[in-house]
């Protein structure tokens, strides 16, 4: 006997009235389900489970349920008006299938069960395209007494996630050890620095961490997002690279990259996504700040979160096309001096954004898989600060006629660095065209590795290939300006590279330009070189070192130029994520051909080294020893250290400092491992003179019975912070740079 749909008066709560079928209450999400769909670490009252996938409703009755005369309708309903047209108001009758395509079979019975005595095990499957979301779910039963509607109850809350383990979903990925890393993984790296100087920084995701899921499922509400619509990555994608921002809709970030953050906290500063996703759900209000890779690792803690294969990409020399000719224009004088007032392309020195894996139903076949969402507020999209889903396909081969955002995206990655002159009546002319210096060594972490992988292979054929000249040109036919015909191409004998020395923050740098004449004739070069301060989004200041060198070079010779940068010189001008810039060119004075290249150095700061000093087991304080030595030959006006990491208590931010010249800070603070297994504990230190620093330690928790003696998993220290009394614990030990050298202090 099937239950109709039609409304039906509902009494009570469960154990109403005898004669009719009542319900004595429900359970979902058993471990069983919870393991066997990949959501057993979610914090929260609440059962997480995937689409695709069958779970079990255990349904406490007074008695055996009759098959002949019984009838029950399982009913849900997702958002604050569901709509059974919508597909968020479902009734799916036992034994039947709805017309969304939810199942529920009954599974067998069990006898002493629950509170009523009796158990009737379903199996309830959603369908895989079902809208994600938080769902509440109760029952109807119908027998020879009449009609019975069961109230919603908080036992029958679940929250329902996109699942790339079930071959039907659109975000499937095929079963290997990648879905451990990108779903399931709660910290990872993230790369930056410059192509030269690749650094990466440890990045707690914590998507399972307690009001995490939470924060998640109001980042969609408070967008807006239908709840019908819920069920498309495409679109979820979407609105989450939308929302992470605070442009436009108050989102969860507001960007600065001012320099000044005293209202709020550096970017740098931050050692994961936890505190920022609880903040804004708590307050409601966007946390201040975050730069491209706060909103990457944020946005890789929400995907990962609703279900989404996600992985953060970090690309260096990354383009910011403001025109849409899709090539990089930069602009010089009449004597190859810089016109930063013209040039609004710019090239970041990194930037981060992220990938998720899905199909394109919307697109033509062969652009499926990894797909390019990114938050940070760039340019607008639709009206709208987002960018993505794009895929890396279409980037690969200059399909930028394909959504979404693919122009801009390919840009990014493998656009023409093009050097326009002004000439003496005005106008520009093209001097050099420089293939192949955007779009460098695109990087993610290695799924189970740990390191580094390179996947520019992905998102670009071979450099200077033949498919990669005709990805170029397809795409900037489809630009606001045809790419330059007849500009030179370094086909000059002459040849300029550029390099450094060790750049470390605090030291001498030493930087060198070489001219080398490869052609048959003699050549005389005048040489301009010009260092600026350069942000890590391509902004450059004024220079502050400006050199002429006139070189006569006979075939075959070389001749190197060195440029030496005492820390005094450069300090004034480098700021927090900024790098070097040394532009140089060379004109020949023969031929009047003009050679011309840039070098970003980016100044190595120091770690922080990381030790636990006693077993850590779950529900115990274990203390962890932060080490840091200041390189500067001056003082840091003071600190703040954070602490974050899944599966850990921490304590909150605190002032260290000031620190002396040479000094080194020895803190002990305590920790609480709150999960079994591996932990991986993420700590800065942020100073205004120096910049935020980073580290991380990774140790093993034991559940309490097995106390024995965990620690570090090699049980020796790391490089890698929020709380307690960080001044408990603080030992400083002065160098040859702090007064009472070699004596130690500890407050």
């Amino acid at each position: 006997m099937a239950v109709s749909g039609l409304p039906i008066a509902r009494n009570g709560g469960f154990g109403a009235p005898h004669s009719l079928l009542v319900p004595r209450g429900l359970a979902l999400g058993s471990a069983p389900d919870r393991a066997a769909h990949h959501t057993a670490d979610y914090a929260g009252r609440l059962p997480v489970l995937r689409r695709g996938q069958p779970f079990q409703l255990r349904l406490f009755l007074p008695r055996p349920f009759r098959q002949d005369g019984d009838a029950l309708c399982v009913e849900l309903l997702l958002g604050s008006a569901p709509q059974v047209a919508k597909g968020t108001h479902v009734l799916i009758p036992l034994g039947e299938s709805s017309a969304t395509g939810w199942t529920a079979e009954k599974a067998g019975e069990e006898e002493g069960a629950g509170p009523g005595g009796h158990a009737l095990l379903v199996s309830l499957s959603a369908p895989p395209d079902a809208p994600i979301g938080r769902y509440r779910l109760s029952v109807k039963t119908r027998t020879g007494a009449g009609d019975y509607a069961a109230p919603f109850e908080p036992a029958g809350e679940f929250v329902l996630l996109f699942n790339p383990w079930c071959p039907d979903d659109s975000v499937y990925m095929e079963p290997t050890s990648d879905l451990n890393e990108y779903v399931l993984n709660e910290s990872g790296r993230i790369f930056y620095g410059t192509e030269d100087q690749i650094a990466e920084r440890s990045w707690n995701y914590g998507q399972f961490e307690p009001g995490v899921l939470e924060a998640c499922l109001y980042i969609l509400d408070r967008r807006g997002m239908p709840h019908s619509a819920r069920g498309d990555p495409v679109m979820v994608s979407r609105v989450v690279s939308a929302m992470v921002n605070s442009l436009d809709d108050n989102g969860v970030l507001v960007g600065n990259w001012t320099g000044d953050y005293s209202h709020g906290t550096n970017p740098s500063a931050w050692a994961g996504s936890v505190d920022i996703l609880r903040s804004f759900h708590g307050s409601g209000a966007p946390v201040r700040y975050g730069q491209c890779w706060v909103f990457a690792g944020v946005m890789t803690t929400v995907l990962r979160c609703l279900g989404l294969p996600t992985r953060t990409v970090t690309n260096y020399n990354s383009a910011h096309d403001t025109d849409v000719s899709l090539t990089t224009d930069i602009y010089f004088d009449e004597n190859m001096r810089p016109l930063e007032r013209l040039n609004t392309d710019s090239v970041w020195n990194f930037h981060v954004w992220n990938d998720c894996w899905m199909k394109r139903p919307d697109l033509p076949d062969g652009y499926d898989g990894w797909q390019v969402v990114d938050a940070t507020p760039q340019e607008t999209s639709s009206g709208l600060f987002c960018c993505g889903p794009c895929s890396v396909a279409a980037i690969k081969n200059g399909d930028v006629f394909l959504k979404y955002d693919t122009p801009f995206v390919f840009a990014e990655v493998n656009s023409d660095k093009v050097y326009w002159q002004r000439q003496p009546n005005g106008a520009f002319t093209v001097v050099h065209v420089e293939g192949g210096a955007i779009g460098r060594r695109i990087s993610t972490l290695g799924p189970g590795s740990g390191a580094r992988l390179d996947i520019t292979d992905q998102y670009k054929h071979p450099e200077g290939s033949e498919a990669e000249r005709r990805a170029v040109a397809q795409a900037t036919a489809h630009g606001s300006r045809p790419r330059p015909q007849g500009a030179p191409s370094g086909s000059e004998a002459v040849t300029l590279t550029l390099g450094a020395g060790s750049a470390v923050a605090g030291a001498e740098l030493e930087l060198r330009a070489t001219l080398r004449n490869e052609g048959a004739e003699p050549r005389t070069l005048k040489l301009r070189l010009s260092l600026a301060a350069v942000r890590y989004t391509g902004v450059t200041g004024t220079p502050f070192r400006s050199e002429q060198h006139r070189k006569p070079l006979s075939p075959g010779d070389a001749e190197t130029v060195t440029m030496t940068v005492p820390y005094a010189e450069y300090r004034p001008h480098v700021g927090d994520q900024d790098a070097l810039k040394l532009t140089a060119a060379a004109t020949v004075e023969e031929t009047g051909r003009v050679v011309a290249k840039e070098l970003r150095v980016r100044l190595h700061q120091p770690e922080l080294t990381l030790t636990l000093l006693a077993p850590a087991v779950v529900g115990q304080d274990s203390p962890v020893q932060v080490v840091f030595r200041n390189p500067l030959p001056e003082p840091l006006s003071g600190a703040t250290l954070r602490m974050e990491g899944a599966g850990i208590a921490c304590p909150k931010p605190a002032r260290v400092g000031p620190v002396g010249s040479a000094q080194t800070v020895r803190l002990r603070q305590p920790i609480r491992a709150l999960r079994a297994g591996r932990r991986r504990l993420v700590v800065t230190l942020e100073s205004p003179e120096l910049g935020p620093i980073s580290g991380e330690l990774q140790f093993e928790a034991t559940p309490p019975a097995e106390a024995p003696g965990a620690q570090s998993e090699n049980g020796k220290s790391e490089r890698g912070g929020r709380g307690r009394d960080f001044r408990r614990g603080l030992h400083f030990r002065r160098g040859a740079g702090g007064a009472a050298a070699g004596k130690e202090r500890r407050k």
